[in-house]
């Protein structure tokens, strides 16, 4: 028999090397690499729209409508989307984004936050290939990661970066993490350039293209150098940036020779945190110090927990009708109709929680679709 896996990463250990969770996690990518994380309808005809009127969807549409399951790239850290990584200049970010990348790319848990591996690529345009040599050899030795790849050289928005990116995606189908250091390399020039639209506009583009593909963009960014009590406000430029974004961390210092640096996160996706780091000034690597708020924990679902427990070890697919389903699932006291609307609703859940892929297709009937890509032990 199976068993349920953590909603959340804990975050109360100390150190990259401290102790890791109980509970053995695949770190391998479970989603289906066709499927894009843009939560466009994969079977929701367009009803309404036509000849350039307004689409709309019924409410009742959008319960029966399978979207593409979310998945993190670092449970309750980091996930699909666009998002910012702010920082006073020479805070500590490129060395962060460094064991980041390399984290994702080896699927080991950053800190005690389990990793979905994938390939991983950094555009470090602000450094040279020897200069990342020495850095990556000081923080990993020369254990290397065959899926993280580097360039120092790109370019801008309006000149074909997505181009350049989408070009990579292809070649690397099991893509999940880009790092744009940073965003000063690659925006358009121009005399407005500070201004909210321009600010709003070019990470809209970069949220197009991460929605697109289901990748995460991390962009790095400088602060401002006025201070403010909300560490958001520091972002270099306009609200527009925050507002077009996912989510944003701003890294920062009381003082710049500190060795301890304060995180805040905040986004669409994941939970508002503080997270307070030390850097390891002889390996070069960001160790977790404490988190000012524990995670929240999403409390069990029966529903999940009964089809969990129902693709056993001997049996990790199924096929059939709702109807057909409530009856393996005798203590589910719902119809059919409430059956497919909650699944279609916690199919992410389903997937990141308990590794068990799900569908409803539509046709003479519609069948559900349950498989299990994940053994949990």
């Amino acid at each position: 028999m199976t068993s349920k896996i953590k909603t959340t990463a804990p975050v109360s250990s100390v150190g990259a090397d401290g102790e890791q969770p109980n509970k053995k996690i695949s770190n391998e990518i479970i989603a289906n690499e066709n499927v894009k994380n843009n939560l466009q309808a994969t079977n929701c005809p367009e009803k309404s729209g036509q000849g350039g009127g307004l689409q709309t969807v019924s409410m009742t549409e959008l319960y029966d409508t399978v979207y593409p399951p979310r998945t993190p790239v670092v449970d309750g850290f980091l996930y699909g989307g666009t998002y910012l990584f702010v920082g006073a200049p020479k805070v500590g970010k490129s060395f962060f984004m460094g064991q980041l990348a390399y984290h994702v790319a080896m699927g080991l848990p950053l800190w005690n936050y389990p990793v979905r591996k994938g390939t991983v690529l950094y555009l470090a345009l602000e450094d040279d290939y020897a200069r990342l040599q020495r850095r990556l050899s000081v923080m990993f030795g020369v254990e290397c990661a065959d899926n993280l790849f580097f360039a120092t050289q790109a370019k801008t928005l309006n000149e074909g970066l997505d181009g350049e990116l989408e070009g990579f995606i292809k070649e690397h189908k099991d893509a999940r993490l880009i790092i744009i250091d940073t965003l000063q390399k690659v925006r358009e020039v121009g005399g407005d350039r500070y201004s909210y639209s321009s600010d709003y506009e070019i990470v809209t583009k970069l949220k197009s293209f991460s929605d697109k593909y289901g990748v995460c963009l991390l962009v790095v960014h400088h602060t401002r150098k006025l201070e403010s009590e909300d560490s958001f406000d520091m972002i270099s430029g306009t609200n527009g940036l925050l507002g077009a974004a996912d989510g944003a961390f701003i890294m920062h210092k009381k003082k710049r020779t500190d060795n301890t640096a304060v995180m805040d996160i905040v986004g669409r996706d994941q939970p508002d945190q503080e997270l307070t780091i030390e850097f390891d000034r002889e390996q070069c690597i960001w160790k977790f110090q404490k988190a000012e708020t524990e995670l929240w924990k999403q409390p069990p679902n029966p529903l999940l927990e009964a089809i969990n427990e129902f693709l056993t070890g001997e049996m990790q697919e199924w096929e059939g009708t709702a109807t057909e389903l409530l009856k393996q699932l005798p203590d589910m006291q719902l119809s059919a109709n409430v059956l497919s609307r909650r699944l279609n609703v916690v199919n992410s859940q389903l997937l990141n929680d308990y590794g068990i892929f799900y569908d409803n297709k539509r046709g003479h009937e519609r069948k559900i679709i349950l498989k299990r890509l994940e053994q949990k032990e």
